[in-house]
């Protein structure tokens, strides 16, 4: 009887260590989810100032993808690209009226800096390292170099869309100054709309939800839910 009496009361003990066990664990892991949002709010402030100073030569190769692709999409435009940390200069063959020069016709030169487009970089790396501060989550350098260059032909894609959108204005968006048909001009005032207003700030959380979708589903989709369950259940006690 005795020896039963001290298993009955350890397997109550083993029982009641495990219950408590598993009412720790969403407690614990229910503190991840403001963790995260306080690592990535402070890491975008820190990162971004850190790359303000670094842009020039980080974004380099936005220039270099740019230049390329500009040589494809618009071989009408495009007669020479020239690049420079922190500056991309396209030298045009469209011909556009010179202000105050009696109606001079001069060929329009097109610029603007790679790093314009490219500040999704420290969004994205803010969110990697968030997930590594708020729960250790695995395989931070390889997923920063992975999201960086996947971001690399995104953030070209917006620059090539200001240069050529650029070109339209100076046209006036004329057709036969810019010697294409109208449904090219509208897939460059649509491909501008995305690249520029839309893809810099939305991409970055897009690759970031593709790279680090196993700590989004476990630990912040879970969470999350985790603390709607915990509402009606703080009401109720009351």
């Amino acid at each position: 009887m005795t020896d039963q009496a001290t298993t009955t009361t350890a397997a109550t003990a083993a029982t009641t260590a495990q219950q408590a066990s598993n009412e720790d664990v969403p407690a614990t892991k229910s503190k991840v989810l403001p963790r995260f949002a306080i690592f990535a709010f402070a890491g975008i402030v820190l990162i971004t100032l850190l790359w303000t100073k670094l842009t020039p030569w980080v974004s380099y190769p936005i220039a270099v993808l740019s230049e390329v692709a500009l040589h494809e999409v618009a071989p009408m435009w495009v007669r020479e690209v020239h690049k420079k940390p922190g500056q991309i200069e396209v030298d045009t063959s469209v011909g556009v009226a010179v202000p105050n020069a009696g109606g001079q016709i001069a060929d329009l030169v097109v610029d603007a800096d790679p790093g314009r487009y490219a500040f999704g970089l420290p969004i994205f790396l803010a969110l990697v390292l968030a997930a590594y501060a708020a729960n250790r989550a695995p395989g931070r350098l390889s997923k920063a170099i992975g999201g960086y260059l996947i971001l690399l032909p995104i953030q070209s894609f917006s620059l090539v869309m200001y240069l050529l959108m650029q070109v339209l204005v100076a046209a006036k968006l004329d057709i036969r100054t810019l010697r294409v048909d109208q449904w090219q001009v509208e897939a460059i005032v649509f491909g501008y709309q995305v690249g520029v207003l839309v893809l810099p700030t939305l991409a970055p959380v897009l690759v970031w939800l593709l790279l680090d979708r196993k700590f989004f589903g476990d630990v912040i989709v879970n969470g999350w839910k985790r603390s709607l369950k915990a509402k009606p259940a703080a009401s109720g006690k009351k």
